[in-house]
């Protein structure tokens, strides 16, 4: 690891006035709308980009030193002929994507995210798009444009479920459906987390539910993360529909469990204090040092060097990103390495899983618990240009690692720090994935009206907030080149589900319905699989019924109808064999870059 990439001497008056990393600059929207056009004009404004327009698919930021950085967004790549429409909306890239399957596995059979979600990464996407884009021309070099499309956003979303499908062994085994929430007897619906089989033991215990069940639910509840679905035995959830939720919430508390009630969008409304999904502070002034060299085309990120201490999904997948980007990524493990290497399925020995998120990085083994791997830790922060962790609240300040800390040592540094919470909901539960979920109304958002309010399995904050903390620490970057100052970066689950929910929360604040009509995005099940019609197709009660009609022909009726329809991805290892996915050096699937650099 060498010297860190020096900030750029501001070249303007402007550069010099800068406090958001986009003051200064115009943006202007032209095109047919793509996915998340909205979406992606309000983050460059917060980022302080002036103008735009009417939403276009094209966008666009200039100024002065800015030759300008076009990212284009779009739903797929059509093949243009009407018998294979491709994607073009939400419900067929969740459809060929894999999401619907994968959202599913909980229920069954596949299920579409009421939610926009494919559409919401790909704007954050288009937003690194550009970030990273005007980063590389304030460097001297980099790209003009980049394409991003929905479905390459889509695949991103499930390249942990895809890599585990395509593994040496497979994971079927564990794929059956089942899983939280659990219902109390006085029917509160809530979500449980405990990362310790002690505590998930004692909470079970104290619930009176038999010890055989609670010992074979440990391993299903434990794996949900990485399988999306968690079928613990019915003992379970019939020994919490005997107790009030007083009781559940008695035994939580004794035994080291924590629990949440679903709330409804309409709460999460109510008290939202309009955040942005992340928070840039720029911090002291860098010292000068040796001009960075100007990045190639491809890779915009390409000199810079991201220090990465991070566990499960959130903070590993901001890092994998800015390595597809070109950084170099050192990822900071314990002694005796990430024992998530070894959870299985596995391809040349190796946890596919962990693959997904982190193949290409740098692995240095220390002990941040001792004082002499602390040590070594501020060392290797010395040299580098960015510093990413996901730890418990607290965690960093308590070890001397906090952005002080190394902003001591380095100045320039942009500390970036993927949270929970954010400090923003003072007495929340444990921030995790799906307790974020249950707390913030995405059970809601996530399934239309007729269904019960749910956390999605999948791990969608997660992902959704791992984008949000790349993008993040790339407006840092930009920032710290514009002004010549380091900066600490906040991000968090909760920006994610806020980011997630922001039309059904806005339904709700307007006093609408806040939920999606029954059925909606509910795919069609025929004789040998399952198609789903676009948002914008109504199909006819006549034509619904497809169960006796294999996949092709029903296609085949319901574009008969001028209806859009494509068939839904199930085994995911179609995408490996008929996609753009390939084979690492291990021999796992791995997803493409999901940006197209010109």
């Amino acid at each position: 690891m060498g010297t860190p990439a020096t900030p750029a001497t501001p070249a303007t008056p402007a550069a010099a006035r800068a406090t958001r990393p986009l003051d200064g600059l115009r943006l202007e929207t032209a095109g047919p709308p793509g996915p998340a056009d909205r979406l992606v004009t309000e983050h460059l404004r917060l980022l302080g980009a002036e103008g735009g327009g009417d939403p276009g698919g094209r966008i666009t930021v200039s100024g002065p030193g800015f030759p300008g950085f076009t990212a284009a967004t779009a739903w797929g790549s059509a093949t243009g002929r009407p018998a294979d429409p491709g994607v073009t909306d939400e419900a067929t890239a969740q459809a060929a994507t894999g999401i619907m399957a994968v959202h599913g596995r909980r229920d069954g059979s596949p299920r579409g995210l009421a939610a926009d979600y494919t559409a919401a990464a790909a704007g954050v996407l288009a937003v690194q798009a550009l970030l990273a884009g005007l980063l590389a021309q304030a460097r001297g070099g980099g790209p003009r444009g980049a394409e991003i499309t929905a479905e390459r956003a889509g695949l991103l979303a499930v390249s942990q479920y895809l890599a585990a499908a395509g593994a040496e062994e497979g994971e079927a085994a564990g794929i059956a459906p089942g899983g939280p929430p659990f219902t109390s007897a006085d029917g509160v619906v809530f979500e449980l987390e405990t990362l310790d089989p002690g505590a998930w033991a004692a909470f079970w215990r104290e619930l009176a539910a038999p010890e055989e069940p609670i010992r074979r639910g440990w391993r299903p509840f434990q794996f949900r993360y990485a399988t999306a679905c968690a079928p613990v035995p019915e003992a379970l959830h019939a020994a919490v529909r005997a107790r009030s939720w007083r009781s559940v919430q008695e035994a939580a508390g004794s035994s080291g469990a924590e629990v949440c009630a679903l709330r409804p969008l309409g709460e999460r409304a109510a008290e939202y204090d309009g955040a942005p999904p992340w928070k840039l502070t720029p911090g002291g002034t860098a010292p000068a040092g040796r001009p960075a060299p100007a990045p190639p085309a491809g890779a915009p990120l390409a000199g810079l060097t991201v220090l990465e201490a991070g566990r499960r999904i959130q903070a590993p997948l901001a890092a994998h990103l800015l390595g597809l980007l070109g950084a170099e990524v050192i990822r900071i493990e314990p002694p005796g390495g990430d024992p998530l290497r070894g959870m299985p399925p596995a391809c040349g020995g190796i946890s596919a899983r962990w693959l997904a998120l982190n193949r290409g990085k740098r692995a240095v083994e220390v002990d941040i618990k001792s004082a002499a791997g602390r040590v070594r830790l501020r060392e290797l922060a010395a040299g580098a240009d960015v510093f990413l962790h996901n730890w418990a609240p607290g965690k960093a300040a308590a070890l001397g690692l906090d952005h002080e800390d190394l902003a001591a040592a380095n100045p320039a540094l942009v500390y970036a720090y993927t949270s929970g919470w954010a400090g923003r909901l003072p007495g929340a539960p444990m921030g995790t994935d799906f307790m974020v979920q249950a707390r913030t109304g995405v059970g809601e958002a996530v399934r239309p009206a007729d269904e019960p309010p749910a956390p999605s399995l999948m791990t969608l904050l997660d992902v959704l907030g791992g984008l949000l903390g790349a993008e993040a620490v790339l407006a840092g970057l930009l920032l710290r080149q514009r002004t010549g100052t380091g900066a600490r970066v906040d991000s968090s689950l909760l920006g994610a589900a806020d980011l997630l929910t922001a039309p059904a929360r806005a339904r709700a604040a307007a006093g609408r319905a806040p939920r999606r009509p029954a059925g909606f995005r509910r795919p069609l099940r025929t004789a040998d699989g399952w198609i789903t019609p676009a948002d914008h197709c109504h199909v006819p009660v006549g034509a619904r019924n497809l169960s006796a009609v294999p996949t092709a022909p029903a296609l085949e009726r319901l574009r008969g109808h001028g209806l859009t329809a494509v068939p839904v991805v199930t085994d995911l290892t179609d995408l490996i064999t008929a996609g753009p996915v390939t084979r690492d050096a291990h021999g796992a699937p791995a997803v493409p870059a999901p940006w197209s650099f010109t």
